[in-house]
C-alpha cells in the first residue's frame, strides 16, 4: 500500500488523522495561501488545496498526498482568513457574532499514479452574540492563532458557537467522510 502524506501542519487535521487509525506522515506544503488571486472562498479554498497537493506530490512520487484548505465567509459575504492581528481577530469577531458563517473545507487527495480526487465541505456555523468581554476572553486564549475566521470549534471556541450545519470534521479542517471517499477512490485506482 502507497504512503499517506498530510500536506499540511495543522494539528487539528493531525489530531483527525490519527482518529481514523491511518498511518501517515506529515510533510507541511510550503505554498503561500495570501497570494492566491481567486477571489471566490469556495474555489479558493480548492485551488489551494490542490496547489498543497501537487507541492508535496511532486517530492514524493507514489505516495499518497492530502491536500487540505479551509476558509471562513462571514454572514456580509467577506472572506475571513487567518488573522494577523488582533485588531483583525477582533473585527472579525464582531462580523460573525449573531450572525452564520460559511465555512469550505477542501480537499485534494493525489494518488500514487498522480490522479487527483478532490471534493468540498461547506457547513454553516451560527454565532451566539458576542460581548466585548467574549471577545476580550477569546482573544486572550490565543487559540485564534493560524485560524481561518478567528476561531475554533474544537476546545474552547465551541462556547461561542449556538450551533452548525453540516459536518464539524469540516469546519475543524478535515471533512472525514469526505476523505474517507476520496481515499478509497485514490486506493481504487492505485
Amino acid at each position: 500500500m502507497p504512503h499517506l502524506i498530510l500536506a499540511s501542519a495543522s494539528p487539528q487535521r493531525k489530531t483527525l488523522l490519527e482518529g481514523l487509525g491511518i498511518a501517515f506522515t506529515i510533510i507541511p506544503s510550503s505554498i503561500q495561501e495570501d497570494d492566491h488571486p481567486e477571489a471566490d472562498p469556495a474555489k479558493r479554498a480548492q485551488d489551494l488545496a490542490r496547489l498543497k497537493a501537487q507541492d508535496i506530490a511532486s517530492k514524493h512520487s507514489g505516495s499518497i498526498v492530502i491536500g487540505c484548505d479551509t476558509l471562513v465567509v462571514a454572514p456580509d459575504g467577506t472572506l475571513l482568513e487567518k488573522p494577523r492581528s488582533i485588531s483583525e481577530v477582533r473585527s472579525m469577531l464582531k462580523l460573525q457574532s449573531g450572525g452564520t458563517s460559511i465555512v469550505h473545507s477542501a480537499l485534494c487527495v493525489i494518488d500514487a499514479k498522480g490522479k487527483k480526487h478532490e471534493g468540498l465541505s461547506s457547513s454553516s456555523v451560527s454565532f451566539k452574540k458576542l460581548s466585548v468581554a467574549d471577545i476580550d476572553w477569546w482573544i486572550s486564549t490565543k487559540l485564534w492563532q493560524g485560524r481561518s475566521g478567528a476561531f475554533q470549534i474544537d476546545g474552547p471556541g465551541q462556547l461561542m458557537i449556538e450551533r452548525i450545519e453540516g459536518d464539524w470534521t469540516g469546519v475543524v479542517g478535515l471533512p472525514v467522510f469526505l476523505l474517507g471517499q476520496l481515499l478509497k477512490k485514490a486506493r481504487a485506482d492505485a
